[in-house]
C-alpha cells in the first residue's frame, strides 16, 4: 500500500470515463477503509437512519430482531432512546440455529408473544434479518405470512444485508420498500401528495411545501410526520408520489404497480437555475404553474452576498453530509467559488456531475474515503480554508467548517439559503 493518500484528478478521472474508474474509488474492489461510516458511528443500530431505525418509522410498530447475539447489540444502544426503547425485541440465534435454521419455527411464536404481552398491540411488526439469513436462503415472505396468522397483525421484513449493498437492492432502498408496503389501495384524492425518500421530514421553511400549496395540494404526507397508523394509511390516498432520493425509487415502482399511484423524481440540488428548471419541469409533469420567483430571488441575493464576503475561499466537500458530494462540488464551482478537494465515492449516477466538473475544475482533487491510504492523507499538502461535510471537517480539523447533515432534510432553494447562512455564521 502506498505511503500516500490516493487521489485523481477530476479532469483526468473524467477522461477514464465511467467504465474505467480506479479501483480505489470502488467499494468492492479492496480493503475499506470506510471512514465516514466509522467517524459517524453509523452503524444500523446507532447514528444515523439505518435498516432497524428506519424500519420502526411506521407508526405505531414494533421491530423483532432475529439475529445472532453480535449483531444484536448495538441495537440496544439505540434502545436506549425513549422513542424505541418499548419497540425492539430479539431473538437471538446461537450456532445450531445458523447450521440447521431451527429458529425460523420460533419466529411466529415469538412475533404472537410480543403482540399479546403489549397492553395495546402492536399495528405492525418488523421482522429485521441479518446476513446470516441471508446465507441461509430464507424465505422470509413466507416466514412473515405465518407470522401474520399466528398473531393477527400484519408482518414485515426488513433485510440488513450488508452483503447486498452493492447490489441491484441495496440494504436502504429495501427497507424503504417494507415500510411503505404496509399500505392498502385507497380511492385517490386530488388534493393529496406523498414525499417520499428521507425518513426525516424536510425543513418547515422548505418553498416545495409552499408551491405544491399554491396549486391546490393540501395534503403533503411524509412518513416522518405520520402521528398514527390511521394517519400513515391516508398516505395511500395520494393522486401522486415526489421521490426526492433515488433509494426510494424501488418502493415508489411498487406503489405504482400496487397502489396505482403514479412518481416523479426530484434531485437534491444546489445550482439555483437548475433548481428553477427543475421546479419548471414538475409543474408540466403536473400540468400546473409554479411561480417560484420570490424563492429563486432570495437564494440569488445569498448567493451574492455570500460572495461578496467570502468569495476567495477554498473548498474541501466531503462525502458524510446531505447532498451528493460531486453535485454539490459542481454547485460550488458554477457559482464562482474554489472546490480544491472532494472526498466521496464516483458512480453511474453522479459521474456526469464530475463531468461538468472537469470541465471548469480540473485540478480539483477526488480522494477516496473508501481507500485505506487515506491512512497517510497529509492536510499539510492541501490548500482549504473551509470544510464542508463531517469527513472533510476530521480531515481539516483545523479549519472551519460545517457537518451539514442534521437529520432535519433541506431540499431546494431552502437547501441553498441554510449552506450559506450555515457557512457563513461559522467565518464570523
Amino acid at each position: 500500500m502506498s505511503n500516500t493518500a490516493f487521489y485523481i484528478t477530476a479532469k483526468n478521472l473524467a477522461e477514464l470515463g465511467k467504465n474505467n474508474i480506479p479501483s480505489e474509488l470502488l467499494s468492492g474492489k479492496n480493503l475499506v477503509y470506510s471512514s465516514p461510516a466509522t467517524l459517524a458511528f453509523n452503524s444500523p443500530g446507532a447514528q444515523g437512519f439505518g435498516v432497524k431505525r428506519a424500519g420502526l418509522a411506521v407508526p405505531e410498530s414494533v421491530m423483532l430482531l432475529v439475529s445472532p447475539g453480535c449483531c444484536g447489540r448495538n441495537t440496544a444502544a439505540l434502545g436506549r432512546d425513549r422513542k424505541y426503547a418499548d419497540r425492539f425485541y430479539y431473538l437471538l440465534q446461537d450456532d445450531t440455529d445458523i447450521v440447521t435454521g431451527r429458529h425460523l419455527n420460533r419466529i411466529p411464536e415469538a412475533v404472537k408473544e410480543i403482540c399479546s404481552s403489549r397492553p395495546v398491540p402492536p399495528k405492525a411488526v418488523m421482522i429485521c434479518i441479518t446476513c446470516v439469513d441471508a446465507l441461509l436462503g430464507t424465505d422470509m415472505e413466507r416466514v412473515c405470512r405465518k407470522c401474520s396468522e399466528a398473531a393477527g397483525v400484519p408482518v414485515v421484513p426488513c433485510y440488513m444485508y450488508a452483503l447486498t449493498r452493492e447490489g441491484r437492492l441495496p440494504p436502504m432502498a429495501s427497507v424503504r420498500r417494507s415500510v411503505y408496503s404496509l399500505l392498502k389501495k385507497r380511492p385517490k384524492k386530488s388534493n393529496a401528495c406523498n414525499l417520499l425518500g428521507y425518513f426525516s421530514p424536510l425543513a418547515d421553511e422548505c418553498e416545495l411545501y409552499k408551491l405544491l400549496q399554491s396549486v391546490g395540494v393540501k395534503n403533503i404526507r411524509e412518513l416522518s410526520r405520520m402521528q398514527s397508523f390511521e394517519e400513515y394509511e391516508l398516505m395511500a390516498e395520494a393522486n401522486f408520489n415526489l421521490v426526492l432520493n433515488s433509494e426510494a425509487r424501488y418502493a415508489a415502482q411498487d406503489m405504482s404497480k400496487k397502489l396505482e399511484i403514479p412518481f416523479i423524481e426530484l434531485n437534491n440540488l444546489h445550482r439555483i437555475d437548475k433548481i428553477h428548471a427543475q421546479y419548471m419541469a414538475l409543474a408540466q409533469a403536473l400540468n400546473v404553474t409554479l411561480d417560484d420567483e420570490k424563492f429563486y430571488s432570495e437564494s440569488a441575493k445569498i448567493i451574492k452576498n455570500f460572495k461578496d464576503k467570502f468569495g476567495n475561499l477554498r473548498f474541501a466537500v466531503g462525502e458524510w453530509l446531505n447532498a451528493d458530494s460531486f453535485e454539490l462540488a459542481l454547485s460550488l464551482a458554477e457559482m464562482g467559488l474554489q472546490v480544491n478537494e472532494i472526498y466521496g465515492t464516483i458512480g453511474e449516477s453522479n459521474f456526469v456531475y464530475l463531468k461538468k466538473l472537469a470541465a471548469i475544475s480540473p485540478a480539483t482533487k477526488v480522494y477516496s474515503n473508501l481507500s485505506p491510504t487515506m491512512l497517510y492523507y497529509d492536510k499539510r499538502e492541501a490548500k482549504i480554508d473551509f470544510a464542508i461535510g463531517q469527513d472533510a471537517m476530521y480531515y481539516h480539523a483545523d479549519k472551519p467548517g460545517i457537518k451539514w447533515n442534521s437529520e432535519v432534510r433541506q431540499f431546494g432553494y431552502q437547501a441553498v439559503n441554510d449552506l450559506f447562512s450555515a457557512i457563513g455564521e461559522v467565518l464570523q
